[in-house]
């Protein structure tokens, strides 16, 4: 007899493949020393926050003794916080928004969770391109949701409208977008964007309701060679934007984030209003006191992102030298190269044997693959190149 909910006996089943990893290097680590394993399987940005989030925590810290420094606020943030963040939006993304077209989250994850919430029904589908990030899966069943996954182009990674086309339907809700993408770190062209908002407006007016284009971007901060991440919000009225700070200020245990709608759409105020009614509902209450600040304070700081280029030079040259297929990332931390023989299963844990903490592609929705993070130190890369070439001789012979 199981004390949990049926569901999440599966979940726990299918855990992520990350964390798996991850607890796998703290043995690695412990028997053959830190030093002496690389790890590359966390998304975890290693970088120190810019300069910027250190002078806004002393700011905050001279008034941490006033009444209410830390009480409740409005659940979808501080106002001002919102009009701060609404400016700095609206020229990334090229429009004009509001205070009341945001409202700060726990973190991306709390932003989605918040949506969800917001606009599924039970059985609707949220239709995401694989590989995608698996916590997407728990997100969408959390609040009664069906997700389904559309393989991308093959190779390209580039998103295949012509599959997705076949796979919408009238049960078809949300579609989730990733750009720069985690684990592939593919860019999403303009071609692509307009490509997938003509399909969703012409199925929005097929079913009679809207089908949402959803785009999360932790990562639009970081794209390389001159690539700028195409905006969703002024091409398409039922388009959202769910981003965080985590990687771009380095604050991933800090959960802030937010959630940012189209000003195109008419029933804005409605949605607004939702997602600060779910924000709350679903426990997060608003958004952390002191991720406010420090976000708002620092809005066009970021971490120095030439540091991640050079890493992802250095992650190329070990995989070229030691032979693997691989498609450069134009964006995020990521490398996402062939598993030689095919089973990426078998081939992660053949590199584990080589001290080499990598993430399956079954665990991101697409086998015959792996992840590589490369958000570490430049040394922890080229020191794993002789490990990397022995993984692959190994299953070549």
């Amino acid at each position: 007899m199981s004390i949990l909910a049926n569901n999440v006996n599966t979940l726990l089943k299918n855990a992520s493949w990350i964390r798996r990893m991850f607890e796998a290097g703290g043995k690695l680590k412990a028997r053959f020393g830190a030093d002496n394993v690389y790890d590359f399987s966390l998304g975890n940005p290693d970088l120190p926050a810019p300069p910027a989030v250190a002078r806004a925590l002393r700011d905050l810290a001279a008034h941490a003794e006033e009444p209410f420094a830390f009480g409740y606020m409005p659940n979808g943030g501080f106002d001002w916080a919102r009009e701060k963040l609404a400016a700095h939006l609206s020229g990334e993304h090229g429009l004009t928004l509001t205070a009341d077209d945001v409202i700060l989250s726990c973190g991306a994850a709390g932003g989605l969770n918040a949506f969800f919430r917001a606009v599924l029904n039970p059985g609707d589908e949220v239709l995401c391109f694989a590989p995608y990030f698996v916590e997407y899966c728990f997100y969408t069943s959390n609040h009664g949701g069906k997700f389904r996954a559309v393989m991308s182009q093959q190779d390209t990674f580039a998103p295949n409208v012509q599959a997705l086309e076949q796979a919408v339907s009238p049960d078809t809700r949300v579609v989730l977008i990733n750009s720069p993408n985690n684990p592939t770190g593919v860019i999403y062209s303009r071609d692509d964007i307009a490509a997938l908002i003509r399909l969703l407006e012409r199925k929005s007016q097929e079913y009679g309701r809207p089908v949402w284009l959803v785009s999360d971007e932790p990562y639009r901060f970081l794209a390389y060679d001159g690539t700028t991440p195409v905006s969703i919000l002024p091409l398409y009225p039922h388009a959202v934007c769910i981003s965080s700070f985590s990687k771009n200020l380095s604050l991933p245990g800090e959960r802030v984030g937010y959630v940012a709608v189209s000003p195109l759409l008419e029933e804005r105020g409605v949605l607004i209003a939702a997602l600060t009614l779910t924000n709350r509902i679903l426990g997060f209450v608003n958004p952390p006191v002191i991720g406010q600040h420090i976000t708002a304070a620092t809005l066009g700081s970021q971490v120095d992102i030439s540091v991640y280029a050079a890493r992802r030079k250095a992650m190329a040259e070990i995989l070229e030298n030691a032979g693997y297929e691989f498609q450069m990332p134009a964006g995020a931390f990521y490398f996402f190269p062939k598993a030689p023989g095919g089973d990426d299963v078998a081939f992660v844990n053949m590199l584990q044997e080589e001290r080499v903490l990598a993430v399956p592609g079954t665990g991101f929705g697409c086998s015959g693959y792996f992840r590589l993070a490369f958000c570490v130190d430049e040394r922890v890369i080229r020191k794993a190149g002789g490990s990397f070439t022995k993984a692959r001789e190994r299953v070549e012979g």
